[in-house]
């Protein structure tokens, strides 16, 4: 962790990409360690660089989710991060923001301009392809930071439950190919089936 904690002030912009560097993700794992071992130097960074490269985000663009070859979700990622950071009453501010086709736009209307691609599992037309594969992959981790930014919201609130469905189809959809029979997906698909099956949300 020492050379996170010397990396993280000089990285000026957050790495928002849909594979290994993403920075929300790596700022996730951290404070999630630095609150496990009582970090508090750690956790205090990490809030810290969250709050600067996060904070005034809105209308993350799902339109543009996913990419060809993602295992992760950037605005999912970010959002997972925020609900860890943020107060509740500010984090529901701020989601509202940030993912505004969550919410009706009026009472027994359409979402406010929807959630895209997010809306629907992603879809693997090749499990052989290394690449291609990687959406399986990002099924298993929508539905982890759906089902974590919907513990942070209150029981009546509709997003929660519209969280919970989606994160539902798409975990389904991802551990139905953890064991496909191949290579290219079986050799790490279960590390991510594991964290979204044990996750205390």
């Amino acid at each position: 962790m020492q050379r996170l904690s010397a990396y993280l002030p000089k990285l000026s912009y957050p790495v928002r990409s849909g594979v290994h560097p993403n920075t929300a993700f790596a700022l996730g794992f951290a404070l999630d360690y630095a609150r496990t071992v009582g970090d508090a130097g750690l956790e205090k960074l990490a809030i810290e660089r969250s709050r600067s490269y996060y904070l005034a985000d809105a209308a993350c663009p799902v339109a543009y989710e996913p990419s060809g070859e993602d295992f992760f979700s950037p605005c999912l990622l970010e959002a997972d991060l925020m609900r860890r950071v943020l107060p509740p009453a500010e984090f529901s501010a701020w989601l509202d923001r940030f993912l505004p086709g969550l919410r009706p736009a009026v009472p027994g209307g359409g979402a406010a301009g929807g959630l895209g691609n997010l809306d629907l599992p992603a879809k693997v037309t090749d499990p052989t392809d290394g690449k291609i594969v990687h959406l399986d992959g990002l099924n298993l981790v929508r539905a982890w930071t759906m089902r974590g930014i919907a513990s942070a919201l209150p029981p009546d609130d509709p997003r929660r439950a519209r969280l919970a469905t989606l994160a539902d189809a798409h975990a389904a959809s991802g551990l139905a190919r953890v064991a496909s029979g191949h290579y290219e997906g079986e050799h790490w698909l279960a590390s991510f089936a594991v964290y979204l099956e044990t996750g205390t949300w």
